[in-house]
């Protein structure tokens, strides 16, 4: 079984893996928002399970609904984050030669992790 990783946001499970992919499951509570960052190793597909997301790409903002999705070109700097009233469920697929939670780089976090 996958363990279930906490965050200040919410939390994340890995839910498969292979040679150049991972997808995880995100729960992102209300109110909830992930630092402003880039990824040099990964690019990264967003897909809303549930809820309703704010997805900020180089600066564009696009609001996303169930069943839509978005892609994340690799080196972009990006954010989500849950503006609703209920619990955001996004699935997420890595994509790249080096998949590693620390290949983050943070521009601005509301949770002082920079």
């Amino acid at each position: 079984m996958n363990s279930i990783t906490e965050k200040p946001w919410g939390s994340f499970e890995i839910l498969n893996s292979g040679k150049n992919f991972l997808v995880k499951k995100i729960l992102i509570k209300p109110g909830g928002i992930l630092s402003l960052q880039s990824h040099k190793h990964r690019s990264e597909h967003w897909i809303v399970a549930e809820g309703e997301a704010e997805v900020t790409v180089d600066g564009e903002i696009s609001n996303l609904r169930e069943n839509q999705n978005i892609f994340i070109p690799k080196g972009s700097i990006h954010r989500i984050s849950n503006k609703g009233m209920n619990q955001l469920i996004i699935i997420e697929m890595w994509y790249g030669e080096v998949l590693d939670e620390n290949d983050i780089k943070r521009y601005e976090d509301v949770y002082k992790r920079i």
